[in-house]
């Protein structure tokens, strides 16, 4: 799996879907760290979005750069959320080979949102062919699993999100024979 970190301002959010319409707003949530609104869109229902790999991307690539006293519950309750959706054992399809891919113009929504409602109509939704879809998947889980040192970490010097923390990273790790047989 290759994943190349990308600047938020680089990723077209307003071409991603959430939950509940298009991304628009993620950078603005990411930046003030507003974690439950995230989750709100990031995941329903155990179904992950076009915009999941890259908040998760996104989140845990500040989360290396912050102090452990500045994480939350509600930032560690957004990546237990997403982590509730990884319950295939194995794919109906291959996700496609980087991460990037998944930014090609065939799976981005178009510029024009008065086109959501007819798309939303279609059989398969633009970015959401199985080859894409289990992307979101694969990919938001890979990025989580690289993470284990960071959780890990934040652990054992955080009694107050430790045990939830150490559910995740337990999950995380159970999966672990999966991963291998996916990346060889």
């Amino acid at each position: 799996m290759q994943i190349v970190y990308r600047d938020v301002a680089s990723v077209p959010w307003h071409r991603l879907t959430t939950a509940y319409g298009r991304g628009t707003k993620i950078p603005e949530l990411i930046k003030n760290e507003q974690y439950g609104e995230l989750d709100q869109l990031i995941e329903h229902q155990s179904t992950l979005w076009q915009v999941t790999p890259w908040v998760i991307q996104q989140l845990l690539y500040m989360l290396s750069k912050r102090s452990v006293e500045s994480v939350t519950q509600e930032e560690v309750q957004l990546y237990e959320s997403v982590a509730s959706a990884f319950t295939w054992e194995e794919l109906a399809s291959s996700p496609v080979q980087h991460m990037d891919e998944l930014l090609q113009g065939k799976w981005l929504w178009s510029e024009n949102e008065e086109d959501d409602e007819g798309e939303w109509e279609e059989e398969e939704p633009r970015g959401y062919e199985q080859c894409a879809f289990v992307s979101y998947y694969v990919y938001s889980e890979y990025q989580m699993h690289e993470a284990i040192p960071i959780f890990q970490k934040i652990a054992s010097m955080r009694e107050d999100l430790a045990l939830n923390l150490i559910e995740l990273i337990d999950f995380l790790e159970s999966r672990t024979a999966l991963w291998r047989s996916l990346c060889v």
